[in-house]
C-alpha cells in the first residue's frame, strides 16, 4: 500500500513511477515490523512491491497511520504519479469541473445569497417573527444540504452521480417556482427549508465527489475552481434580485430565478459523471456513515473544526444585509455589500485553490481561518456606520473566507482512499450539518438578547472560528508533526 503524502494511496493504482532518494536521507526505524518485512514509507516509494498484509480493517479505513513519522517538509501530495489512474485534466475531467460549477452554482449561489432572503422575509412576509425564528427556515435549508450527504455519499460510491443530481434539480426548481406563493411560515419551512435543503444535497455531494475521481496532485485547484461557482452566484443573484422584487415583485422575481436554476442543472446533468469502479450496496451498513473513521485522531479534529466553521462563516454571510441596514445604509446598499463579499470570496476560492496544491490544503486552511477570525475582530467589530470600513470589511472577509467551504472536502479527501471519498465525505459533513443547523438561529437569538445590537453576533462569529483554528492545527500536529514546512 502506498503512502500519499501521510494517506493513504489508492489501491487501484498499481503502475507509478519509481522514485529513488538518498539513502542517508531514509528515516532509520527500529521497529519489529521491519523484521516482518513492512517497509518504511520511503522504500515504499522506491519500490513497485506492494505489502499486502495491511488488516483488511486498515484497507476499508484509508486512514493515517499515526505509528508512520510525517514526511519530509519537501514531500507532494503524491509519491508516485500516474496519469492512467488520475488523468489531472483533458477534455473528461474538466468538463466534469465545468459541469461541477453549474451545479454548485445553483446550489450555493442561492444559499450566498441568504442574507437578502432573510432581509426580504424580514421586512415583509414573516415581519411578526424574529430574527432566531426566521434563522431556523434557513438553517434547516443548510443542515439538510449536508447532513442528508450521509446516504447521499455511499449512494453516489454504489451508482454515480446521474439519479442523484436529476432528482435534486428537481426539488431545487421546483423551491424556486414555489418561494412566490408562500405566505405563512410553515409554508416557507417546507418549500425552502426542505425542498431547497435536499435538493442542494443531491447536488452538492456528486458535485465535489465527482471532481476527486479525475485529479488528485490538483484537486485543490479543480474544486476551487468549481467552487467559485457559489461566489458568483452570490454576486449576480443579489444583484438581480435587487432590481426585479420592486420591478415584477417577489413571486416573478423567484421565478426567473427557478427559470436561471433550470438552465444550469440541465448542465449539470449532461456533464457531471463519475469514473472509478461502482460499489454495490448490500446492506444498510454500506450507506451508513463510517462512524468507526471518527477513531483516528486528525479526522476527528479536522471535522470539528469544520463544523465551528460553519458557525462562523454564515453569520457574515446572512446578517451582512441586515447589519449594514440597521446602521443607518438603505436596503440597495445592503444587496449591494453582499455581492461586494461573495467578488472577493470569488478570487479567495480561486486564488486558495492554487496555493493549496503548493503549500498544502490543510496550512491554507488554517491560514485562511486565522486571518478570518482578524477580520471579524479587527474590522467588523468596530465598523459600526462606517461605509468604508463596511466595505473593507466584505472585500477581505470574503476574500480569505473563500477557501472555507472549498477546501473543507479537500482535506478530508486527502484523509482517505479516493473510492471511499463519497463515504468520508458524508461522514464528515453528517457532524457539521449540525453546525449549519444551529449557527443561525443561534445568532439570530444572541441579537436578540443585545437588543438588536451586533457586537455579540460578530463577538461569536469570531471565536467560532478561533476554536475551529484551533482544532485544525491539532489535526496537523497529530498527522504531520510541528515542523512548518511540511506540505499538508
Amino acid at each position: 500500500m502506498f503512502i500519499v503524502g501521510n494517506s493513504y494511496a489508492e489501491e487501484t493504482c498499481l503502475n507509478h513511477q519509481t522514485q529513488h532518494a538518498d539513502a542517508s536521507s531514509s528515516p532509520k526505524v527500529a521497529s519489529p515490523d521491519l523484521e516482518a518485512g513492512v517497509k518504511s514509507p520511503r522504500s515504499i516509494a522506491e519500490s513497485p512491491v506492494i505489502d499486502n498484509r495491511t488488516t483488511p480493517s486498515e484497507k476499508e479505513k484509508g486512514l493515517v497511520d499515526q505509528t508512520l513519522g510525517p514526511e519530509s517538509d519537501n514531500s507532494n501530495l503524491t509519491a508516485y504519479d500516474d496519469k492512467d489512474d488520475f488523468p489531472e485534466g483533458g477534455l473528461k475531467g474538466w468538463t466534469v469541473v465545468f459541469g461541477s460549477f453549474c451545479g454548485s452554482f445553483s446550489v450555493f449561489g442561492i444559499i450566498n445569497s441568504t442574507a437578502i432572503l432573510l432581509q426580504y422575509f424580514s421586512a415583509h412576509q414573516l415581519k411578526d417573527y424574529n430574527a432566531s425564528q426566521i434563522g431556523w427556515i434557513f438553517g434547516v435549508s443548510l443542515f439538510l444540504t449536508f447532513f442528508c450527504g450521509a446516504p447521499i455519499g455511499p449512494i453516489f460510491d454504489a451508482y454515480g452521480p446521474r439519479a442523484l443530481i436529476f432528482s435534486g434539480s428537481i426539488l431545487l426548481v421546483a423551491s424556486m417556482f414555489l418561494l412566490g406563493l408562500c405566505t405563512k411560515y410553515w409554508h416557507f419551512f417546507i418549500v425552502y427549508s426542505v425542498l431547497n435543503g435536499i435538493g442542494g444535497c443531491l447536488i452538492n455531494t456528486p458535485c465535489v465527489a465527482s471532481i476527486g475521481h479525475y485529479f488528485l496532485r490538483k484537486r485543490g485547484n479543480a474544486t476551487g475552481i468549481s467552487m467559485t461557482a457559489g461566489s458568483i452566484g452570490g454576486i449576480i443573484f443579489p444583484l438581480m434580485l435587487q432590481r426585479l422584487f420592486p420591478a415584477v415583485g417577489f413571486a416573478w422575481a423567484t421565478r426567473i430565478l427557478g427559470f436561471i436554476l433550470l438552465l444550469l442543472l440541465i448542465l449539470a446533468n449532461l456533464l457531471i459523471r463519475s469514473r472509478l469502479p461502482r460499489k454495490p450496496m448490500v446492506s444498510f451498513r454500506s450507506v451508513a456513515p463510517d462512524i468507526t473513521a471518527f477513531k483516528d485522531l486528525p479526522f476527528l479534529f479536522v471535522t470539528i473544526g469544520i463544523f465551528l466553521m460553519e458557525w462562523g462563516i454564515f453569520v457574515p454571510l446572512t446578517y451582512i444585509t441586515s447589519y449594514s441596514v440597521s446602521h443607518g445604509h438603505n436596503s440597495a446598499f445592503g444587496f449591494q455589500i453582499l455581492a461586494i463579499l461573495n467578488a472577493g470570496s470569488f478570487f479567495g476560492r480561486f486564488f486558495a485553490g492554487l496555493v493549496a496544491d503548493m503549500i498544502g490544503r490543510m496550512n491554507t486552511l488554517i491560514l485562511s481561518i486565522a486571518l478570518c477570525v482578524a477580520t471579524c475582530f479587527g474590522l467588523w467589530l468596530p465598523a459600526g456606520e462606517s461605509t468604508a470600513m463596511i466595505i473593507v470589511f466584505a472585500i477581505i472577509f470574503g476574500f480569505v473566507s473563500g477557501s472555507n467551504l472549498s477546501l473543507s472536502p479537500v482535506c478530508v479527501g486527502q484523509m482517505c482512499k479516493t473510492e471511499h471519498y463519497g463515504r468520508y465525505f458524508a461522514t464528515c459533513w453528517m457532524v457539521v450539518a449540525f453546525g449549519t443547523l444551529t449557527g443561525l438561529p443561534i445568532a439570530g437569538q444572541i441579537l436578540a438578547a443585545c437588543e438588536g445590537k451586533y457586537w455579540g453576533l460578530i463577538t461569536f462569529a469570531g471565536l467560532s472560528y478561533a476554536a475551529a483554528g484551533i482544532c485544525l492545527v491539532v489535526a496537523r500536529v497529530l498527522a504531520v508533526g510541528w515542523k512548518i514546512t511540511t506540505i499538508y
